[in-house]
């Protein structure tokens, strides 16, 4: 099986949310099936089938949470240093509009674009992959290629 790259962050908040579905939401989903089943004929009973769905949806999430869990490699980004790698934060600057963006390079189950987040194997990652500072990158985005200049490198 193939290991699946995580900082120590993504790891513990991937691991706190199986241990919240194991021990809150788990239990309160087969109370609530309990409590659906006593109200009758479960053939018509939307509560019941909605509490059964929703379980469904929880077992799903555990399997698939165990197993990435399981194969987690967790690096520590504070260990490594220079060119660009897994765990970096990088600062780019968009070389036609001039916007700055930080990133911070990290495994595909933790990855979170709105919170600054890049999976590793995005475009953006993969072109920033082995690169410094003041080099300048070429991204293919759907919208077309991109020019970014690399400004910083941080490894927290």
């Amino acid at each position: 099986m193939e290991k699946i790259p995580m900082t120590r962050a993504g790891f513990a908040a991937l691991d706190a949310e199986l241990k919240s579905l194991k021990t809150t939401d788990r239990p309160a989903i087969i109370r609530a099936i309990a409590e659906a089943r006593e109200h009758g004929d479960l053939s018509e009973n939307a509560e019941y089938h909605s509490a059964r769905e929703k379980q469904s949806f929880i077992e799903g999430r555990i399997k698939e949470l165990e197993s990435v869990i399981s194969r987690a490699n967790v690096i520590d980004p504070k260990t490594l240093s220079g060119s660009i790698k897994f765990g970096a934060t990088v600062t780019i600057v968009d070389e036609d509009t001039d916007e700055e963006k930080t990133y911070q390079i990290v495994g595909e189950p933790e990855a979170d674009l709105e919170r600054g987040l890049l999976n590793i194997k995005s475009p953006i990652a993969r072109a920033l992959i082995g690169k410094d500072e003041g080099d300048s990158i070429e991204v293919r985005t759907p919208g077309g290629e991109k020019s970014y200049e690399v400004l910083s490198i941080k490894y927290v």
